[in-house]
Order: structure tokens, then C-alpha cells, then sequence
């Protein structure tokens, strides 16, 4: 084997910063630990927010709306504060590092949580009738809440990318099984899940929620060791400087040089002789003819150098300024995502409040907590990650021809029809059951005699549609990612979750307003027995196919990044 076979070629060290040799790092050897890790604090995230709306209405004496607010925008917050680990991580601290230090961060929040449930003077109050948490208790809990999205923000943004980052992208081998790797790990996240929204959940609604977090605070522990344990087989990116600023160059010299004519021959632009690309980690990607304006930082005048050292706020390389295009070009397709975030997110909120009104027997005397029907969107994750793997996707490469079966954008759309028929099916469910109190006068009874698992349905189709669209898109901006970019793309992939999540919130606060008018109870009120839930899914399923028929114009119009040449 030539010498230059034994190592890989994109730009990968080890961890002590040689290069990484392809025998003894990387593949699935050391992919384990990593979807071990994901694993692990997935069940710690899961175990402690999938049942938080139940918690914030029980022991801190929030009414529906209020506690389903507090959920999404806390949610929301999880999935925005990956924009500040992905900055760390692509910056200066790589992906390592970044996920080591801020999983330490998450497992001081995950322990003062498990504090203000179980700790004298921190755990509220209660009597046979309701808890009663002071200003005091309420605060240090959410300041509890708040340290666990920041410490995940540190992790969500890069574990996916660093796992991906053991297969090496110029190795044909290599490359296929990167497919593969992110329908694991998607895999990987939904066991975490199955545990918490089956066996946390109703440790919290039957025995404590001292115990209910304690566990979950222990599984963050044992996920940090398993991320540790497998540093010695890891390929680890080399951070590639501040992304931002590299981007913020590219636009102050197109603006500088707008009377500049770019030349049609795109190989007089500026770019480096060597075969390595100037960005560190990074290999060079090839001139587009989308957003030309930009191309004129890459045009060479007289004036951009000093000393012989080209300026980088007046001349920057054509990889420099693809970089900038390629994050323009994944703007409209991340904002598709944001209304199938918001789908997503009413399994947290509003499907937890609808399954509160329904019989919740299992047997004579088993019930099941409303929060963990949740385990059947996890279910069906389970069951449709492998089977989209290993069945669905040699099937459709048959006539597709493509070595992924559907292309990135296809299966995301796809993703994107499921949710909009989950809501159809919510909102049907919540019509017969409203049809059902109507017909019974159970208007003021806690639960009505319909079994929650009629719920099933629309949990099951929201996993199916995650298949497609949320392990779609953690595949797609991860390739679609300049090299050096990789974890702030992948963090703007999670923002699509936040933001959905804050459009939830907003949606809820405006139908709230705009219904309660005139001494009306509203769409959502705290008996939804007297409410119209089905009005505010009819709502989602037709943003939905709105938005499904703009991203459809979207994916015809997006073109495909093209790398060449090898990272540094």
C-alpha cells in the first residue's frame, strides 16, 4: 500500500494531531461511542422535556397555554444555541473539544434540575389539591432548564457532523457508508427516546419526579464517558477560522469592486496555484454561475495587494466566495423546515394536552401517562430507519439510479407531505372526540371515556415524516457544507427546530388573542372539552401545503455544491 493511501484525505488528525491514519481511526469502530453518546444524552433530553409540560402545569401551577409557551420557547432556545457551539467548533475549538466541554456544562444543568424536584426548599410545595412554587423555586428552575440548552447547544451542532467526519469523503468506500451513518445515529436518538417517553415518563407521573430527572441526569453522566472513551479512534476536522468572517470579506469586497466586470472565463478568478485549499480542514470547491455580484471578490485588481499580500477585505479565493454562495443557496431550502418544525413540536404540546382529556387505561389498573404516547412517533422512527436503509433505498435506487435512492431534496419533500397528513389526521381525531362530548355532554368531565391510543395514528405518521425530512436534512447540510462550515450548517439545520418552535409559540399567543375575544373561551382554553383544538390543526396542515408547494419550487431551483482538490 503506497504511503499515501494510509491516511486520509480530508484534512483529518487524530488526537494528537497527526494525521489520521484510515486502519486505526475513524469508520464504525469509532462511530460506536459516538451514537453510544448520542444515545445516551438523548435520553437524558428526552427524559427530562418530554414530559415538561405536565411538570410546569403540576408542581409550578401553569395553565395550558402558559406551560405549552414556556415548552416551545425553551425548545426553541435548545435549538438555537447550536449557532454558538457550531461558531466555537468551526472556528477554534473543532468539533472535539466543542462537544467535550459544553457536555460537562449540560450535566451541571441536568443535576440543578434534578435538585429543584427532589431538594427541600427548592421542590415547591404541595397539598391534596395543587403545588405552590414560589418565585424563587420557579426561577432556579428555569435557570436549570436554561444551562441544559445552552450545554446542548454545544453538542447538537456538531456530534452528527463529528460522527460523519469519521468516513472519509474522498474515499469511494468511505463515502457510501456516511449514508448510512446518519440513519444510525438518527436510529441512535430514538432509543434514547424510547426509553424516556416510555419508562421516565411514567417513573415521573407515578413515582417522583425527583427520580424522574434523577435518571436522566445520570444517563448525561455515562454519556460524557462514552464520548471520552473513544477519543483515541477518532477523526477529528481541523477548526478553520471564524466562517463569519470569512463570509462578511467575501460581501465588503463585492461591494468595494461593484463597478468591476467579472470575466466569462471563470479561471481567471482568484485562487490558490497549490492543490490544497487556502482554508484550513477545507478543500477548494469549483466557481458556480448563481449570485455573479459575489464573483467579483474574486477578481484581481491592482490595488489588492499590500506588499505583496493579497488583502482579504478586497480580494478573496473563488472556495472563499462559494463558501458565502453555497450558505445563500441553503437559506430557502432551511426555511422550508421551519412549519414542518412546527408540526413536529405539537407532539410536546398540544397532542400531550389533547391525549390529557382521553382514557389513558391500559388494563384495569396500568394508565399511561399522556406524554408517553410519544413513544409510538419514536416507534416509528425505529421501525422506518432501517427499513429506508436497507429496503426502500436499494428498491428506488433500481429506478432512480441514484446510489441514494432519492436524491437529499426529494426525500425531504416527501417528509414534508407525511406531516401535512399527520395534522389532517390530529384534526380529525380531535373532531371525533369533540363530536363525542357534544353528543354526551361530558363537557366537564376529566376524562372522557375514548381510549388515547386513537392518538396512535398521528404519532406514527410524524415519524415517518421525521425519517424523511429530519434525517434528510442532517445529510444534505452536512454535504452541502463548505468543509470549514460544517457545524454552523449543521446548526442552521437544528434553527429550523427553534424557529418552529417560536412559531408554534406565536401561532398558540395569536389564536389565543384573536378567539377570546368578546369573552369568548377560544380555540385552546384550559378545558379543551369547550375548546376547537381541530381549528388549530386544520390551521397547521394548511400552512403545511403551503409550504410544501413553495419548497417544491425551491428544490428545482437548488443546485448542487462541487468540491475538488483535497483539505490541508
Amino acid at each position: 500500500m503506497v504511503e499515501e493511501d494510509v491516511y486520509t484525505k480530508d484534512g483529518t488528525v487524530d488526537i494528537n494531531k497527526n494525521p489520521a491514519n484510515k486502519k486505526k481511526t475513524g469508520n464504525w469502530k469509532a462511530c460506536r461511542f459516538i451514537l453510544g453518546n448520542e444515545c445516551c444524552e438523548r435520553l437524558a433530553y428526552y427524559g427530562m422535556s418530554t414530559n415538561l409540560v405536565n411538570y410546569l402545569q403540576k408542581q409550578l401551577s401553569q395553565g395550558n397555554v402558559t406551560a405549552s409557551n414556556n415548552v416551545t420557547n425553551w425548545s426553541g432556545t435548545c435549538y438555537i444555541t447550536p449557532l454558538i457551539g457550531a461558531f466555537l467548533a468551526d472556528s477554534y475549538l473543532g468539533r472535539y473539544w466543542t462537544i467535550a466541554s459544553f457536555s460537562i456544562l449540560y450535566v451541571f444543568g441536568m443535576t440543578l434540575l434534578t435538585l429543584t424536584s427532589s431538594v427541600t426548599g427548592l421542590k415547591p410545595r404541595c397539598d391534596k389539591d395543587a403545588c405552590h412554587a414560589t418565585m424563587t423555586q420557579t426561577a432556579v428552575t428555569f435557570t436549570a432548564l436554561y444551562l441544559i440548552a445552552l450545554g446542548t447547544g454545544g453538542i447538537k451542532p456538531c456530534v452528527s457532523s463529528f460522527g460523519a467526519d469519521q468516513f472519509d469523503e474522498t474515499d469511494d468506500v468511505e463515502r457510501k457508508k456516511k449514508s448510512s451513518f446518519f440513519n444510525w445515529f438518527y436510529l441512535s436518538i430514538n432509543i434514547g427516546a424510547l426509553i424516556a417517553s416510555s419508562v421516565l415518563v411514567w417513573i415521573q407521573m407515578n413515582v417522583g419526579w425527583g427520580w424522574g430527572f434523577g435518571i436522566p441526569a445520570a444517563a448525561m453522566a455515562i454519556a460524557v464517558v462514552f464520548f471520552f472513551t473513544g477519543s483515541r479512534l477518532y477523526r477529528i476536522q481541523k477548526p478553520g477560522g471564524s466562517p463569519i468572517t470569512r463570509m462578511f470579506q467575501v460581501i465588503v469586497a463585492s461591494f468595494r469592486k461593484a463597478n468591476v466586470k467579472v470575466p466569462a472565463d471563470k479561471s481567471l478568478l482568484y485562487e490558490t496555484t497549490d492543490e490544497e485549499c487556502s482554508i484550513q480542514g477545507s478543500r477548494k470547491l469549483e466557481p458556480t454561475d448563481k449570485f455573479k455580484f459575489f464573483d467579483k471578490a474574486a477578481v484581481e485588481t491592482q490595488t489588492d495587494r499590500v506588499k505583496g499580500f493579497a488583502n482579504p477585505w478586497r480580494l478573496c479565493t473563488v472556495t472563499q466566495v462559494e463558501e458565502l454562495k453555497a450558505i445563500i443557496r441553503l437559506l430557502p431550502v432551511w426555511a422550508s423546515g421551519i412549519v414542518f418544525a412546527t408540526v413536529y413540536s405539537q407532539m410536546s404540546t398540544m397532542f400531550v394536552l389533547q391525549g390529557n382529556t382521553m382514557d389513558q387505561h391500559m388494563g384495569p389498573h396500568f394508565t399511561i401517562p399522556s406524554a408517553s404516547l410519544s413513544l409510538f412517533d419514536t416507534l416509528s422512527v425505529i421501525f422506518w430507519a432501517p427499513v429506508y436503509d436497507q429496503v426502500i433505498v436499494p428498491v428506488v435506487r433500481k429506478f432512480t439510479g441514484h446510489e441514494r435512492g432519492f436524491t437529499q431534496l426529494q426525500r425531504m419533500g416527501i417528509g414534508l407531505v407525511i406531516s401535512t397528513v399527520a395534522m389532517i389526521v390530529a384534526g380529525v381525531l380531535e373532531i371525533v372526540r369533540l363530536n363525542f362530548v357534544r353528543r354526551h355532554n361530558y363537557y366537564d368531565l376529566e376524562y372522557i371515556p375514548m381510549s388515547i391510543f386513537w392518538q396512535v395514528p398521528q404519532y406514527f405518521l410524524v415519524g415517518c415524516a421525521e425519517v424523511f425530512t429530519f434525517i434528510g436534512q442532517l445529510e444534505f447540510f452536512y454535504d452541502q457544507a463548505p468543509d470549514a462550515m460544517r457545524s454552523l450548517c449543521s446548526a442552521l439545520s437544528l434553527t429550523t427546530v427553534a424557529l418552529g418552535n417560536y412559531l408554534s409559540t406565536l401561532l398558540v399567543t395569536v389564536v389565543t388573542k384573536v378567539t377570546t375575544r368578546h369573552g369568548k373561551l377560544g380555540w385552546i382554553p384550559d378545558n379543551l372539552n369547550r375548546g376547537h383544538l381541530d381549528h388549530f390543526y386544520w390551521l397547521l396542515a394548511i400552512l403545511s401545503l403551503i409550504n410544501f408547494l413553495v419548497y417544491l419550487w425551491i428544490s428545482k431551483w437548488y443546485t448542487y455544491k462541487k468540491a475538488t482538490g483535497r483539505a490541508r
